[in-house]
């Protein structure tokens, strides 16, 4: 089946009891054992399994082609997910993270792997050689974004899976800017695709949770102990909600990648506008690598204004359509300052670094009439 069908089928069978269609929301924490004291179904306690949380984790599966045997984990959100990814390494192993990630991956990694005796590194995951050369003999993990937050970066999955793999080393990518319907990393040659399905998955700016989905067995098999220890699971009423999100993914993410590219393409002939950051765009540096191994280019643009903060703020104070906040990933457009935001736990320094300017603004286009949002835009930047 088509990706579009899976969204709405995969994991999602009617109700025998009932025929209802939509999935129901188990709330129940505890399942009922028979007189052997064996739990009389696949489900005993809800912290290792739940039948809400178990149709959103067949179906991340499916989106993301992961075999019937290892359906995703579902976790209660993306940094949890993350941190599930982390706790497999032990003290004296290393982790590589692309240098240009989610301020929240590099927080998590600083101040709580590293205080744990994980050594962490980071490099220039768009420069492929200088990223495998930082791969060492005792790095287990690299830590992908493609792409990446907040400057649309794009990295070659395929090559870097395959040196990574080389040197013994476990790849993982945050893939929630491009979501299932706009890029397949296991394909490519990723071990785990993690996704903060408080964005794009959910749509609606209602839930919070995380994923993880995976091709080995094993692997998943190791991610699940690690989760049911530590107990950071999605709720059945979240995971509902995202299953809802899921069924309508596909029209929406076609949406918001078209409504993207009308609002870069008009960023970049205004005057008040030093740089946009799309992958859309031909001029993207990226942009043939990003045709290649995506199939659409989503719903976030950066762009970077002739100023400092003031005047990142005033075009805040001005929009209307759009709302002024540090998430992304709904169905409304969202505009936020990545410096106090999304990346607020990197100094100046580290910001600027990295490439993210004081005058640097990322943009989640929503799903409204894209001719309201450069309305809405235009306004804002108007001197």
């Amino acid at each position: 089946m088509d990706f579009a069908t899976r969204a709405i089928h995969a994991g999602q069978e009617q109700d025998p009891s009932t025929a209802a269609v939509t999935p129901a929301i188990h709330l129940s924490s505890v399942f009922g054992f028979d007189g052997e004291g064996k739990p009389r179904s696949e489900y005993d306690y809800i912290r290792y399994g739940n039948p809400t949380r178990g149709a959103l984790e067949k179906c991340l599966a499916s989106l993301e082609g992961a075999p019937e045997e290892c359906p995703a984990l579902c976790y209660s959100s993306g940094v949890a997910a993350i941190d599930g990814v982390g706790r497999m390494l032990r003290p004296g192993e290393r982790v590589l993270i692309a240098q240009d990630v989610y301020g929240g991956t590099v927080k998590l990694a600083e101040s709580i792997w590293k205080p744990a005796g994980i050594e962490t590194a980071y490099a220039d995951a768009v420069d492929a050689d200088a990223f495998v050369a930082a791969i060492t003999p005792n790095t287990r993990l690299v830590w992908l974004e493609s792409p990446s937050n907040p400057l649309l970066r794009i990295t070659d999955i395929a090559t870097l899976s395959s040196e990574a793999h080389r040197a013994g080393a476990l790849v993982a990518i945050d893939s929630t800017f491009a979501t299932p319907a706009l890029q397949s990393p296991l394909a490519l040659g990723v071990d785990i695709v993690m996704h903060s399905s408080t964005k794009y998955l959910g749509g609606h700016s209602d839930l919070l949770g995380g994923a993880l989905i995976v091709r080995d067995p094993e692997l998943r098999a190791r991610l699940y102990e690690i989760q049911k220890a530590t107990g950071a699971v999605a709720s059945p009423f979240d995971s509902w909600l995202t299953l809802r999100g899921i069924r309508t993914l596909a029209p929406r993410m076609r949406v918001h990648s078209e409504n993207a590219q009308a609002i870069a393409e008009w960023l970049e002939h205004h005057p008040r506008v030093r740089a946009v950051h799309y992958p859309g765009l031909a001029n993207h540096p990226q942009h043939a690598l990003a045709t290649r191994q995506m199939s659409g280019f989503g719903g976030i643009v950066s762009f970077e204004l002739d100023g400092d903060r003031d005047a990142v703020l005033e075009v805040a104070r001005r929009v209307k359509t759009f709302t002024f906040t540090g998430s992304l990933g709904g169905v409304e457009s969202i505009l936020s300052y990545p410096a106090l935001m999304s990346h607020v736990a990197l100094s100046q320094k580290q910001r600027h670094a990295l490439g993210i300017a004081d005058g640097l603004i990322r943009l989640s286009v929503g799903i409204e009439s894209a001719d309201d949002l450069i309305a809405d835009i235009g306004h804002a930047l108007e001197a």
